[in-house]
């Protein structure tokens, strides 16, 4: 049991809260409300599967990084707490189960299954030469409801603008909070020479960028309510996003960092359930007053 515990600790399993509710918004856009519960199941395995290839490999890449930095030299692998070797393999069985649970869902996931690891893959490396690492973060999420309609449709028919625009509120809404959390990093990420924007702008210069991003987050999610023409439910459930994203924002500030672990950790979770029960309310309730 202490090594379940580590492994979901290494991947931070608790955390697929924040890409899993938008795969199946892309899902739910893509059936026009809920698909089939194989196809829900489907979705489900290859998002936790995906994440948990990603973050093992990330904890694989960084370990020695981790092991220098005070924050960090407590996870798993720098503490001994999980082998090297045991972290590999579970990349190895978490992308393996992550490809043959895109090809079952149909041919077109699986083909493209290959790509969406490289850039879950690739993400571990960006630090290393560029700052755009917080977009790239913000990208390797944003496949997630790019994902769950192909998963659903098994091509790019029917209008993609409204998934696309799901697409851009989680990118920018990923970068926007990677970068609050990256803040804590700064002063380290500088002195070892990794590339990130609080290590090249500053604490305050970061915060300033995460609260562009996130104010294109708020203009994204505007849109898409209003392309995918919802109902006031859906509106009602991106007004308190957006609420959650002020109040995160307000949270943190250059002189104090302290509660970063509450805007990150808490505050985001909220974000992406939010949003998902609101537009399967929403598409619930406008199918119920068509049939009726």
């Amino acid at each position: 049991m202490s090594r379940v515990a580590a492994t979901l600790s290494l991947v931070k399993f608790s955390h697929s809260v924040f890409a899993l509710p938008f795969a199946l918004m892309g899902a739910w856009l893509a059936a026009g409300g809920p698909p089939s519960l194989r196809t829900l199941a489907l979705i489900v395995l290859c998002a936790v599967a995906a994440r948990t290839a990603a973050m093992a490999f990330n904890r694989l890449v960084d370990r020695d990084i981790d092991a220098a930095n005070p924050r960090t030299v407590g996870r798993e692998l720098p503490s001994g707490a999980l082998a090297v070797g045991y972290a590999r393999g579970l990349v190895v069985v978490s992308a393996g189960v992550f490809v043959a649970g895109a090809f079952t869902l149909n041919q077109l996931a699986g083909w493209l299954s290959p790509a969406v690891l490289a850039v879950l893959l690739g993400y571990s490396y960006v630090k290393r030469f560029s700052a755009a690492v917080h977009l790239v973060l913000g990208l390797a999420l944003g496949l997630a409801p790019l994902g769950a309609w192909i998963a659903v449709r098994g091509d790019f028919s029917g209008d993609l603008v409204p998934v696309l625009l799901l697409f851009c509120t989680v990118w920018t809404w990923v970068a926007g909070f990677d970068l609050i959390y990256a803040c804590q990093d700064a002063e380290f990420d500088a002195g070892r020479g990794l590339h990130s924007i609080p290590a090249k702008l500053g604490v305050g210069g970061a915060l300033r960028v995460s609260r562009l991003l996130h104010a294109l987050t708020a203009l994204s999610l505007a849109l898409l309510a209003w392309r995918a023409d919802t109902g006031l439910v859906f509106w009602v459930s991106c007004a308190a996003a957006v609420g959650l994203l002020c109040w995160e924002q307000s949270l943190v500030r250059e002189d104090d960092l302290s509660r970063v672990d509450v805007a990150f950790f808490t505050i985001n979770g909220w974000v992406g359930v939010a949003l998902f029960l609101g537009l399967a309310l929403d598409m619930a309730l406008r199918s119920g007053d068509a049939v009726g």
